[in-house]
């Protein structure tokens, strides 16, 4: 499909401002190329400053790098945003309704809504945590729900991201830049505000606060340390939300609790807000090598003594294979039709899907279950005839593990490049806060941009970059 067939969320087929951009289009043709420039110099300086980085990969001996930034904000209208709102908290209220059902009753697979394998026999269906009783009954505290557009008035939801979400502290730090670097865009047209994130998340994490606290609850932020590709935003959350940055070094059963080490001895931790993967948390109840976890954690969890955000065994309703099942789950558990469409998925764990995606591998993207970062995954349209018949192999061997999905004509927004703007693809990762009875959705999110033309692929650990993401009244 060439650039022009593909809609654009900044100007429209004759090149002019669509109606949301009408105003800062007016503004950029006023500035002077020179001091647009200089400004933009100075998005590097300040990240370099902040230490917005970015790790490409798990590796300690790989180089981080800033992630590259977009100064044309994303700009969504406030009556389009407030659909894709009310969408994402019927999403949420669905998905931690499906959690707490799988690790209780499990009626929806006794009612045959879900095939039972896809769930018990899911790498990510954690057994330990049938039974345990969570505060609140929140399974997903934070969630990252990424949309992309087709059109004026197509919005799909891509994925649900509700295991580990990541990437909200570069939308407050790209905000921060904005506000920055071009003050006077703020006062031209009304853009809500997100710097109350990080004390939403607070709040939040204290209306799940253990079921025998009765104290003031104690937050730390469980990191698996400097290493780690996302460790900035861990420092960066835990400074702003003033909780505690701890690795598994710091924390220690004592008792029926998890307390951390200080200078004065042991302090009990309430809540803790993990950025480590299910099977490092506990190395006596998931993976015994595990040096990211603490051991007994599990357990003083199931006795009620801490809150785990998000719980462990989220990841089930992370599969792609699962999220092909989130519009009956909606109407399973809320009796309502889906406000957010789904991308039409093909399982290749079913026979005659699987012959479908075989016979069409060149128009579809085939992606891992539980995979994430852009990785293990091949477009069809831009991939060789070598990588597409290696490929299949890959899906032949262990379909169970594969979904399909069309190849979406992912919406643009333009970028500023060295001979002008020119579009690139963009996705969006808003996301929600859950606690009882409330679900807040931060207005906007990151936007992820693939800064390489005609590349659909927007995740930083493959190059991608990122924007502003404005939601204003028309």
């Amino acid at each position: 499909m060439s650039p022009e067939n593909y809609y654009d969320e900044f100007l429209n087929e004759k090149g002019k401002p669509r109606s949301t951009y009408t105003k800062f289009h007016s503004w950029f043709l006023q500035q002077r190329k020179p001091s647009l420039k200089k400004r933009i110099a100075k998005v590097e300086e300040i990240f370099r400053t902040s230490g917005i980085s970015f790790n490409l990969s798990d590796d300690v001996s790989e180089d981080e790098r800033l992630i590259p930034f977009d100064v044309i904000p994303r700009i969504i209208a406030a009556r389009d945003w407030e659909k894709i709102e009310i969408g994402i908290k019927q999403r949420v209220q669905a998905i931690n309704l499906f959690l707490k059902d799988i690790y209780s009753s499990q009626k929806i697979l006794r009612d045959k809504i879900i095939p039972t394998e896809l769930i018990l026999r899911n790498s990510s269906f954690l057994p330990q945590m049938i039974g345990i009783k969570i505060p609140n009954d929140i399974y997903a505290h934070i969630s990252g729900i990424d949309i992309v557009r087709t059109g004026a008035s197509n919005t799909y939801v891509l994925e649900d991201n509700v295991r580990v979400p990541s990437g909200v502290s570069y939308m407050l730090e790209n905000r921060e830049t904005m506000m920055h670097l071009f003050p006077e865009l703020f006062s031209v047209q009304k853009i809500k505000e997100i710097n109350s994130y990080p004390v939403d998340l607070s709040e939040c994490l204290l209306e799940n606060s253990p079921l025998h606290t009765s104290k003031e609850p104690i937050v730390a932020l469980l990191t698996p340390g400097t290493f780690n590709s996302a460790y900035f935003e861990h420092a960066f959350l835990a400074d702003q939300m003033s909780a505690e940055l701890v690795q598994a070094g710091d924390l220690i059963l004592d008792g029926k609790k998890i307390t951390m080490r200080t200078i004065n001895g042991l302090k009990p931790i309430d809540i803790l807000y993990r950025r480590v993967d299910d099977f490092f948390l506990d190395p006596l109840s998931f993976n015994q090598d595990s040096l990211l976890g603490i051991p007994g954690l599990m357990e003083v969890f199931r006795e009620g003594g801490i809150t785990i955000a998000n719980s462990p065994g989220t990841g089930v309703a992370d599969d792609k294979a699962v999220y092909s099942f989130i519009p009956k789950i909606i109407k399973y558990y809320l009796d309502q039709d889906p406000i957010l469409r789904n991308v039409r998925t093909f399982r290749c764990a079913v026979k005659n899907e699987l012959d479908y995606v075989l016979c069409n591998i060149n128009k579809l993207v085939i992606k891992e279950v539980h995979g994430s970062g852009g990785k293990g995954m091949l477009v069809g349209p831009a991939a060789s005839k070598k990588e597409t018949e290696e490929f299949k192999l890959k899906v032949l061997s262990y379909p169970e593990r594969y979904i399909a999905q069309p190849t979406l004509a992912l919406s643009t927004c333009q970028i500023i490049t060295n001979s002008g703007l020119s579009p690139r693809h963009i996705d969006l990762r808003p996301f929600a806060l859950a606690s009882k009875n409330k679900i807040k959705v931060t207005a906007g999110g990151l936007t992820r941009v693939a800064l390489k033309k005609g590349s659909l692929v927007v995740n930083s650990s493959q190059g991608g970059g990122t924007k502003d993401t404005w939601i204003v009244e028309s």
